[in-house]
């Protein structure tokens, strides 16, 4: 099926089935279950048609609530994307552009945001536990209350960031540039 074809059926669906399933409920040479059948054909396909959450999300840069475990997003540009609440659990986001994204409350536990572009970027609440920010540029991020613990933040830029109440349990931050951010306690650090 066509991409134009794809992206049509969740709109055609809704006029044929009205126009269409009278006129099959209503023949009498036709078996109650051959019109079930087709129904069921129909609905199947108009729900086939819905795109997976990864080529949402890269199509058009939302995709709140999605569940992207595992997913390779690396090199991804996904500046001001909105990913709320997503799930990018153990997720290959190496040297993706997250800038003025918004990832408040997402699960990033684990995922590997090797030298990513998180400046601006909103992730309170988050969930990074374990993850690898290795060289990750936080410039300004929001982590509020973020789940820092065990992650990798050496050689992170987190310069004028956010992280009131942020939980940095065991977290590698060798070589971390700190200027100006908010630390967990709440003081500002020179």
């Amino acid at each position: 099926m066509t991409q134009s074809v794809t992206q049509a059926m969740p709109k055609l669906m809704p006029k044929l089935m009205s126009k269409w399933m009278p006129k099959l409920v209503m023949n009498p040479a036709i078996k109650p279950v051959t019109v079930c059948f087709l129904f069921l054909l129909a609905a199947t396909t108009w729900s086939c048609t819905k795109p997976a959450p990864q080529a949402q999300l890269l199509e058009t840069k939302k995709c709140a609530d999605c569940d992207l475990t595992g997913k390779d997003l690396s090199q991804a540009d996904l500046a001001q994307g909105v990913l709320n609440r997503a799930v990018l659990k153990d997720a290959n986001l190496t040297g993706a552009n997250l800038s003025s994204a918004l990832l408040d409350s997402a699960n990033l536990s684990g995922a590997n945001l090797t030298n990513a572009n998180l400046e601006k970027a909103g992730l309170a609440s988050a969930q990074l536990q374990g993850a690898n920010l290795t060289g990750a540029n936080l410039k300004g991020a929001f982590l509020r209350n973020a789940d820092l613990s065990n992650a990798n933040l050496s050689g992170a830029d987190l310069t004028n960031s956010d992280l009131s109440g942020a939980n940095l349990t065991g977290a590698e931050m060798k070589g971390t540039l700190l200027k100006g951010a908010i630390l967990p306690d709440g003081k500002l650090q020179n």
